[in-house]
Parts: C-alpha cells; structure tokens; sequence
C-alpha cells in the first residue's frame, strides 16, 4: 500500500577542513542507514566542509574541496537507492550560500539554501553567508563540470522547493530556521508536506537540550507530520560542543532519540513510520485544513522513487518514546568530558597537566578528565575501535587496552600541586588524596626558591623589596607579590607539561588544562597569565554554584570522597601569608561580591542585556527583602567597577568549554570593549538620583 517510510538521520562529529575524515563518516552512516533500512538519509549542516570554519569560507578551496567530496558521494555505489541529504557551501551567482544538496542515483534532486542564518551568540552567519531570501522561488544553478561529468546534469533546480515522491511530500529546513517564529515547516505543512527534515550545527548549553525537543515536538503537534532532524557532535576544532541529540518525531511526539554526548564518530536512527497516521491526524483539524486551502503552494520537484514498499501491511512501525533528558551535573560530567578527549585525540597530543591546588575549581576539572577516561574505557567495552586506536596513539602502545579509568587516568593526566610558603598542609593533602582516588601521576613542587629569584632582581635593580601587607607593605605591594607567584605557577606548568613525560622515559607533551570559572572570568578574579592561561580550560563556561554541584555529583557517582573536605573549605588563592599556619585570605572576601550574585550579574548583564542602571532597577526590587536599594546601588557599582577594570583580561581568556549564555568570552560570544571609563559617572549618576527618590 505503499504507508510506511523508513527514514534515518544521524549525528557526526566532523571537523573543519577534514574533508578526508568527513567523507568517511557520511560513508558510514549512509552504509548504516541503508543496512537498516532506510530509503532517505539526513545529515548535519554543512557535514561535507565541517561546522566551524569561520573564515574559510571565504576560501575557494573550501568551495572546491566541498564539490570534490561531492563528486565522490555521486558516483559511489554506496548511495545508490537512497536519497542522500548533504550539507555544504554552494556559490550561486557569486553569491555564497548554505546549501543541502539532495540526490539520488547519481542525480541531484534539488539544492536548497538556507533562508534563516544564525547570526547570534556564537554564530556568524551572515558574516559568511547570504540568506534565500526568494520564497518558493527556483532558479537554475549550473554545476561545476567534475558533477556534470558524474550526473549528467548541466543545470539543476536551486531555491525554495520540496520534494514530492511517490508516496509522499518532504520539505527541508536548516537548523535555525525551526528556531525562527516563521518557520518553513508551518507554511510547507499546511501545503502538504508530510515529513519535515532538519539538518543543524546546534552547540551544547547547560538546559538547552529540552528546549531543542520541544520545537521538534511542536513543530507538528499543531499541524501534524514526521519532523526528522540531524546534528553534528564533538569538539570541530574550536570553544563549542555540538550536542548531538539527533531525533524523529511524529505528531507531536519523539520515537527516536540519539545521544546528547557520546565518542562514537558516527550514531544514526533510523525510523519506520505510517504516513496515515499523519494523514488522519491532520484530518480532524479543521482549523488546519482551512488554512490549508489558501496556501500559496511551493514548488514541488518530482522524484521518481518512494520511501516505501507496496506490500508494507506487515511492517512494524515505530511508536512514541519518552525523551530523557540529563541533570546539570550529569552534563558537567558528559559534555566537557568528551570535548576533552576530541581535542586530545585531534591535537595528537600524550595527555594533559593539570596545576591542582585542593580548591573546586581545579578539583572540577580533575573529575572531568576521570569522567573522559571512564568515557574512553566504556566506549571500548562496548567495541568502538575508533576509540581503540586513538586511546593507543595518545599512549604510544599498539597493544594497549583501557579497561580501567585509573590505570588510563595515570597514563594520559598529570596533576601538579605546586606551593609556597603561603600554601596550607590542608591544600596539599587534599590534591594528594584526590590524585589517589583518580589515578592521575601527581607532583608535588614548591615554588618559593623561584619566586625569591625574581623578587630578588627587582629588589636589586630598584633598591626596594615590596611586602605583604600582613608585614606592613601597600597593597601595591601586596598584590604585585600574589600576582608573581601565580604567574611562576604558569611557567612552570608549561616546563612540567613539555619535559615530564621526558623525564619519564615517554614520547610527546601535555596539554595544559585551565581551571577558572566563569564568574571568576566575569569578575577578573584571576591572574593576566597566571595558571588561567593553559591551553583550554574545561570549566570556563561553568558557574561556581554549578560545579559545587557537579562534586557532590562526583562523590556520589565516582566515589571519590576525597572530595568532601575540598566541598567544605572556603575557596581561596592562597597567594597570602597563613596567620598561625591557616588561610585567612578567601575569594569571595577578596572579590567583595559572593559566587551567588556573581551569577546573578553576569545573567543580568548578559542575557537580559543591563547595564548599570537596568541591573539596580531589576534587582531592587529582587533583593527588596535582603537590601536596602541603597545597599543594592553599592553593589551593582562596585560590580561594574570591578568588571570594566578587568575586562582586558578577557582579551587573552584561555579557550573555554562554551556551557554557559552569559560567558564573557571575548573571542566572538561577548564582544565589549576592553578599556572603559571605569568610572560610569552618568550611569552612576541615574542609579544616585533614583536611590534618592526611593
């Protein structure tokens, strides 16, 4: 009868400009679709080039790179029988687009561009391409001559069109466009599009992932139909992690879910569906079908080929599923996890060096590399020979297996306490016992001969020794001193990360892992190039208040009570001298602000775009029964004070896990300018006058 599809889409963890290793997975997974199954394929966005090539795009190598992969998906057996839906750059009248190239047997069906482009937060779309903006406009795009020669085609149909099979209609749409209040899928549905299909290059957020399945679900809980969508995964070379969770759903409900974080290169769903029960769905709706019958109709390209089978009575179809989503904490642990060891196994590098001081933050990221290795040992468990053979090169054995996370933990993480004289015995017993409990080759060092030499050369250049100021010194004085040893920890943590493995008798360097969170980040609580400054930093999207909870997670999940007494102890630098052998210095005395309205500013700032006065408006009222608005005026100030002093900091923030929407990444997330007029007098101003009239 010709009523059941099966359809598949996936989730690839491509890499910019791997045309080599991105063509190999669009293999695999049109191979996997095929072996289940499926008539048509979907793939993620621009899967053919990778995501995140940011200005390449402006590269005609990456155009002609792009038609070449191209070419070899045409004229491969492997795509023979199934609609295959690629994503890539396609130059149309000189002008460039984001395109999915639809084909089949040889012969493209249809180019379509994108008509909505993402172009906020991390995205930059429209820096490097131009939207459709011609609605159910086709015009005739002629191919470069290496597809000619496979298609036989001189020109093909590029615009705004669905496809119309012999047993249905399907419509595209491209990541952000679900995401736009216009979407396609509204118009496409009410003129009889019945399976939607989305392909996007969608980033991890902590609490993102269900706001994603519920457009999905929405898309056709109103209108009816199969929403089918695709998405990369993994680290594609740069701060984001594309989250997978590649998913079908039909009339409002999910029936297929992929993984939101996994190591496989490769993970494709497949689905069987009944189109009638689209069909009926639809058919009870009548203010549905009232609008349907003034639509402007798109135009439809036929396509000689059906996603079903005539004698399809028998076919089992797929039924509704509940989606389950992750905790916070369990994102913490998953999604950084495997960004880790995506950037680890494409650096080609032997492992990572961690400084560990016992406090959170560093203590956070240490779990996060246990959490990798426990990825890594379960993927091979389970046969992932991708895995295998990169687990091998980062430890340089052909015969190696990972099947204990502390065995692998001690082979690719080094920790690093490194104290001085101002360092608490408790700190240091803390990194040595959470060192134990994940395995990791830990050091320990003092850098108190290495800080003397360098004071002691400005102290004979100058005549002058600065102090502390528990010793009478300024504080000039006193935060140059804290400020020379964070920096000589960096130092010394690229010397250890380069020469330990020398040391040891083993090939290759360390990645040096950053450990400061986002508020830290946002408040300028750090060190200019002090142990901040690393390689990457798997916790630098991340707030204080939810790492707390990522280590209670940790202590319940891995076991590892060493974690306990780090939980307990106030955060602290420890760059100042102990008083009877115990830390007086802490952070959130220091920074004159708590972690927890840290939080609040950097959301209010953010996401709900304040400056000074909005942020004393919206939080007068919020703290109405803890602060006086006077009391509320002081702290906005000074946390404005603090954040424009310190925003050049941001100009040379190590690159961060993006988890967060009110980073303050400077690279392309958060674009401020770097030197202010700290003093904010007519912001200021307004927030005084309206004090006053409170």
């Amino acid at each position: 009868m010709g009523r059941a599809v099966t359809v598949a889409t996936c989730a690839l963890n491509q890499w910019a400009l791997d045309f080599e290793g991105n063509l190999e997975r669009i293999f695999r997974s049109i191979d996997i679709a095929k072996r289940k199954g499926a008539r048509y394929r979907l793939g993620p966005e621009l899967e053919i080039c990778g995501y995140g090539c940011s200005d390449h795009y402006y590269e005609s190598d990456t155009l002609l790179h792009s038609f070449q992969v191209l070419e070899k998906l045409l004229e491969s057996p492997a795509t023979q029988d199934i609609i295959c839906d690629v994503g890539m750059p396609v130059l149309h009248r000189n002008v460039r687009y984001n395109c999915r190239v639809i084909f089949l047997n040889k012969k493209i069906l249809l180019i379509r561009p994108k008509i909505s482009l993402a172009n906020a937060g991390n995205y930059r779309e429209l820096r490097w391409f131009t939207p459709w903006s011609k609605a159910r406009h086709v015009e005739e795009y002629f191919l470069p001559r290496i597809i000619q020669e496979v298609t036989g085609q001189e020109t093909v149909p590029f615009g705004d069109a669905v496809l119309a099979t012999k047993d249905t209609c399907l419509g595209a749409e491209i990541c952000e466009e679900l995401w736009a209040p216009n979407s396609p899928h509204i118009e496409m549905g009410l003129d009889g599009v019945e399976i939607f299909t989305n392909s996007s290059g969608s980033h991890h957020v902590l609490r993102k992932a269900h706001a994603r399945v519920d457009l999905v679900n929405s898309a056709t809980a109103k209108n009816g139909g199969i929403y089918i969508l695709a998405n990369q995964k993994g680290c594609d070379g740069d701060r984001l992690y594309y989250d997978g969770c590649a998913m079908i759903s039909m009339n409002g409900e999910t029936v297929a879910q992929g993984s939101q974080f996994s190591l496989d290169d490769v993970e494709v769903l497949v689905a069987t569906l009944d189109l009638e029960d689209v069909r009926s769905y639809r058919a009870e709706i009548s203010s549905r079908n009232l609008a349907a019958s003034k639509v402007n109709p798109y135009p439809r390209v036929k396509v000689n080929f059906a996603l079903s089978c005539p004698d399809d009575v028998a076919v089992p179809t797929c039924m509704p599923i509940q989606w389950r989503h992750h905790s916070p904490e369990e994102e913490i642990s998953l999604g950084p996890a495997c960004w880790l060891w995506d950037y680890l196994r494409r650096s080609k590098q032997a492992g990572f060096l961690l400084p560990l001081s016992g406090g959170i933050d560093s203590s956070a990221t240490a779990c996060i590399v246990y959490s990798m290795c426990h990825q890594v040992c379960l993927a091979v468990k389970n046969g992932n020979a991708d895995v295998l053979a990169d687990a091998r090169r980062v430890v340089n054995d052909e015969t190696y297996i990972p099947e204990d996370p502390r065995e692998f933990c001690r082979r690719v993480f080094t920790t690093c306490y490194m104290a001085s004289e101002n360092s608490s015995q408790d700190t240091c017993n803390r990194a040595k016992l959470l060192a134990e409990q994940i395995g990791s080759y830990h050091i320990n060092l003092n850098i108190d001969a290495a800080v003397k030499a360098v004071v002691g050369i400005f102290s004979v250049v100058t005549g002058q020794t600065p102090r502390f100021s528990v010793y009478g010194g300024s504080s000039r004085e006193s935060l140059a001193l804290q400020n020379v040893q964070a920096r000589i920890r960096m130092v010394l943590a690229y010397l250890f990360a380069q020469l330990t493995l020398w040391a040891r008798g083993m090939p290759g360097g360390l990645l040096v892992l950053g450990s400061a969170n986002v508020d830290e980040s946002l408040r300028g609580y750090l060190t200019k190039y002090d142990c901040s400054s690393a390689d990457i930093n798997p916790i630098g999207g991340i707030s204080k208040t939810d790492l707390k909870n990522f280590i209670q997670y940790c202590i319940e999940t891995f076991q590892l009570t060493a974690l306990r007494s780090i939980m307990s102890a106030p955060p602290t630098a420890e760059l100042e001298p102990l008083v009877d052998g115990q830390v007086t210095q802490t952070d959130e005395a220091d920074m004159g602000m708590t972690y927890a309205e840290l939080s609040i500013y950097g959301k209010l700032r953010k996401i709900a775009k304040a400056g000074p006065y909005s942020m004393f408006c919206k939080l007068v009222n919020m703290w109405k029964e803890i602060c006086t608005p006077r009391e509320v005026a002081s702290k906005v100030k000074h946390f404005f004070r603090m954040y424009s002093v310190n925003r050049h900091k941001m100009t040379t923030l190590t690159p961060s896990y993006h988890a967060e929407n009110y980073s303050p990444d400077d690279n392309r997330f958060d674009l401020r300018p770097f030197l202010y007029n700290t003093s904010w007098s007519w912001q200021f101003r307004c927030i005084d006058k309206q004090v006053n009239a409170l």
